[in-house]
């Protein structure tokens, strides 16, 4: 008999603004490992023992006002490891053991606008990450990589491809980022699963976004490749974008059999 492990990706846009209805979720959908982005906050306002309450642990890279991430999950994470050891002072990475699985959960910079600096940190950041990326994965390892990668995949990634062409988010550049990160050895595994799907996981909080549609995907489980295999289910919560006071973002899960 095997065993599910089901892993889920979500930017909460700040935990405490979200903090009741993050717990509600986490408790109504018992993912086995939940990687949160951008927290907006220190570890030690990190809601550790509310999250016990409800069976989970979790590890948390934390940073005031803007960033952060955290890995939550059933089993406790071990080997936790924050950044990329090279002193970077945004927190945007933290990785752990969990179930025997390398777990990643990243916060892409978004870059605000091209030719500028935050962009120009951007593509430096992710020239950093496959570097740091590579021994992992090189080691053969299980290994899930999730978060927040703040770029679309492909066309059916984002509701108007001509419209969003040239910004931080589509562009050729980062559109060729992304295939870096599949020829590192990562693979979609919710276009895996969903080869046709045309599903989004963020929505602006402007001009009616979400009631319009208008979204783009740009949350991400991608997975090493004995791992991305075994994927058998791969959805986009789109209820929860629907609540009020929402994050812009939706959770994203992906179920995987393992032996």
């Amino acid at each position: 008999m095997g065993r599910q492990l089901k892993v889920t990706t979500w930017n909460v846009n700040s935990i405490k603004a979200r903090n009741d209805s993050a717990l509600n979720w986490l408790d109504r959908n018992r993912p086995d490992i939940l990687c949160l982005q951008e927290l907006k906050t220190r570890e030690d306002a990190f809601p550790f023992e509310a999250l016990k309450a409800l069976g989970y642990h979790a590890v948390v890279n934390g940073q005031q006002t803007y960033n952060g991430v955290a890995i939550v999950s059933k089993t406790e994470p071990t080997a936790v490891t924050r950044g990329m050891g090279d002193n970077d002072p945004q927190a945007r990475l933290i990785s752990a053991d969990v179930a025997g699985i390398r777990v990643v959960c990243a916060y892409v910079p978004n870059g605000a606008e091209v030719d500028s600096d935050k962009y120009a940190y951007k593509l430096e950041w992710l020239s950093r990450f496959r570097d740091w990326l590579g021994p992992i994965i090189a080691s053969g390892r299980d290994m899930v990589v999730a978060g927040d990668f703040n770029m679309a995949a492909g066309e059916k990634d984002v509701h108007s491809p001509s419209r969003w062409e040239g910004t931080v988010i589509w562009n050729e550049r980062m559109r060729q980022e992304f295939r870096l990160l599949e020829e590192c050895g990562l693979v979609d595994t919710f276009r895996r699963v969903n080869p046709d799907a045309r599903e989004y996981s963020w929505w602006d909080y402007r001009l009616a976004g979400f009631a319009r549609n208008h979204g783009l995907r740009i949350d991400y489980v991608m997975a090493s490749p004995d791992l991305a295999a075994r994927a058998s289910r791969a959805e986009i919560d789109r209820k929860e974008r629907g609540i009020e006071k929402p994050s812009d973002h939706a959770p994203v899960t992906v179920e995987f059999e393992l032996p």
